[in-house]
């Protein structure tokens, strides 16, 4: 083994998820998202040691939470508020600030930080990390869909879409 992949392979990277941006871009784009294929992915590609998955949470996905933790993700939790909003039951659970945080407490923990969302709400964040060299992947789930505010990042980004021949749920893997 030479000494560079040596080095990569002891690289503590840790990805920080945000859990409705990643399943609602994919939705919108007409697939699924193989999560464990997904997790493989993050480590071989971007040395993820440790991947954080922000969610709402809702008692009743209590085998989506479960599938996601033997897949190898660390779901992070945020209380969802429930709504109506023109006879229409809407359900908010908005996990921007979690990430942010969750990413700052471990800083030191990580060599480099993978973000998974397509959010203009993480752009100073990103900023700083990659002003910190501790950026290493801007994942955007839909190369069609995400916000300007992150379009100075396009040479960290990867788009989850361009590798959906890779990551696509697939029922006759399982």
């Amino acid at each position: 083994m030479n000494d560079r992949r040596r080095q990569r392979e002891n690289v503590d990277n840790y990805a920080f998820i945000d859990g409705q941006n990643l399943n609602l871009a994919v939705s919108s784009m007409g697939w699924k998202l193989d999560y464990g294929r997904f997790r493989v992915y993050l480590h071989d590609k971007f040395q993820v040691k440790k991947a954080y998955y922000f969610v709402g949470f809702i008692e009743d996905n209590d085998n989506l939470y479960n599938y996601l933790k033997q897949c190898g993700y660390e779901l992070i939790y945020k209380p969802i508020l429930e709504y109506k909003k023109g006879g229409q039951s809407i359900v908010k659970g908005n996990v921007d600030a979690e990430l942010v945080m969750h990413a700052l407490i471990e800083y030191g923990n990580y060599h480099k930080a993978v973000i998974v969302s397509g959010d203009g709400d993480f752009h100073c964040l990103i900023e700083y990390l990659k002003a910190q060299n501790k950026l290493e992947r801007l994942i955007v789930p839909n190369f069609n869909k995400y916000s300007a505010l992150l379009r100075k990042f396009v040479p960290e980004m990867t788009f989850l879409n361009k590798n959906r021949g890779k990551l696509e749920y697939k029922k006759e893997r399982h």
